[in-house]
């Protein structure tokens, strides 16, 4: 039997029953959906700060980008000199200032919210055994209430161990974060992001090959008809996170139909496009376009909402170096997928809107491992005979932030559309 079909049962018999219960999510929000948004991920594992010193050797670092720290009330020393011969530090995930800067931002430049992402590692510890699974959590359900931006729940199953977890451990993270973080009804002032007029929750990892788990056998039913049907923790509308080329099933994708009835019987589909494209190549924009219009005549054709993901580029040196220092993986280069000052992410922003979306994904707010934030960074990095660090091409540090916000106005028509980057 079909997915959708069992879980149109599930809810009818749920509703047969007559149950009692009563839904622990807020009944209101400032954002009943996710269309006219546009919304980044948010890592917030950063987390260094009872360790002693952050990155305290050179040959370790395993970042790609180094943030523009001037604005944040604590930061920390690291092991790293500028070229003027001072301590380069870094701030703290952890720390709430931290996290209210961010939500400042987001609010400052126009970015409408934050996907927060709970890796299955910090699901797994919900309990308490890890302070910080929620401690970021916590700061930015606050600070989202205080600067009035959009904010849900990203489930990565990155950490899924086959044969000793499933995706039943989300189904109690998820009891857990509506329960004692009340993060679907923080406040009467409720921020989580709706869609469909209800919460929404995002699993992400959905049709890796390189994951190690078989989407056939992690429970991904079960947790699905959960989020949508359960009559207290349910209700929920759900976006799965799944790659590039899904709709084929194949290049970065499982080969197997099971991912089409898992997409059809969820509410949005996020296709993960980091690395799939690149201003290095002639018409990369024309293929981004081709095969966001393709992905869009699918789902509307089976009755599920498209999220395009836009991203300003990518770079993972520090990182291949390490893996590389392991004999894992080969070392990649510095700025594998250039920046070009921003005018890569506005083309993508540009072709995305251009094709009929109506909501953006940007991959990422602080993600500087992958060379993929759009938040404050500096083109004054340390200076390291090791690591190498990918800067803002002379460009502001806000460049990004403030494009973000460009690209959201013009997404909801309160500006005009345009292909050549905005200038200041």
């Amino acid at each position: 039997m079909k997915i959708r079909k069992i879980m149109l049962i599930a809810a009818a018999l749920t509703a047969a029953m007559g149950l009692s219960a009563q839904s622990r999510h807020g009944k209101t929000t400032a954002y009943p959906s996710y269309e006219g948004l546009v919304m980044a991920g948010y890592q917030g594992w950063f987390h260094n700060r009872d360790k002693g010193t952050m990155y305290p050797d050179e040959t370790k670092i395993t970042i790609d980008m180094w943030p523009d720290v001037s604005e944040y009330e604590n930061t920390y020393p690291t092991g790293l000199k500028h070229a003027d011969g001072t301590t380069a530090r870094f701030f703290c995930s952890t720390d709430e200032q931290t996290v209210q800067t961010h939500f400042r931002w987001m609010q400052e430049y126009g970015l409408d919210g934050v996907f927060m992402q709970r890796f299955f590692g910090s699901a797994r510890a919900h309990r308490g055994t890890r302070k910080h699974s929620v401690e970021v959590l916590t700061h930015a359900l606050k600070y989202s209430q205080k600067y009035e931006r959009a904010i849900a729940v990203m489930y990565d199953l990155s950490g899924l161990n086959p044969g000793k977890d499933d995706c039943t451990t989300i189904i109690e993270d998820w009891k857990f974060l509506v329960d004692s973080v009340k993060v679907t009804n923080y406040s009467k002032n409720n921020q989580y992001l709706f869609h469909n007029g209800k919460p929404l929750v995002v699993i992400w990892g959905v049709g890796f090959p390189d994951r190690p788990y078989n989407i056939r056998n992690i429970a991904l039913e079960k947790l699905i008809d959960f989020l949508k049907n359960d009559p207290v923790y349910g209700g929920c509308s759900v976006m799965l996170g799944v790659p590039t080329y899904w709709r084929d099933l194949n290049a970065d994708c499982i080969n197997d139909p099971y991912l089409h009835e898992l997409i059809k019987s969820v509410d949005i589909v996020l296709p993960w496009m980091v690395q799939r494209f690149t201003p290095l190549l002639h018409f990369e924009m024309d293929r981004y376009r081709d095969v966001i219009l393709a992905d869009m005549k699918w789902c509307k054709e089976n009755g599920v909402d498209y999220v395009p993901l836009v991203t300003p580029g990518f770079s993972w040196h520090n990182l291949s170096r390490k893996a590389n220092a392991n004999n894992i993986g080969g070392e990649k280069p510095s700025g594998s997928i250039p920046r070009m000052k921003g005018t890569f992410y506005w083309d993508q922003i540009y072709t995305a809107i251009r094709s009929g979306a109506r909501m953006l994904y940007v991959a990422m707010f602080d993600e500087v491992n992958e060379g993929t934030a759009i938040f404050k960074c500096t083109d004054n990095p340390p200076v390291s005979e090791h690591a190498k660090f990918v800067g803002m091409d002379g460009m502001p540090s806000d460049h990004y932030l403030w494009l973000t916000g460009e690209g959201a106005r013009m997404l909801r028509n309160e500006k005009p559309l345009s292909p050549e980057m905005p200038l200041r």
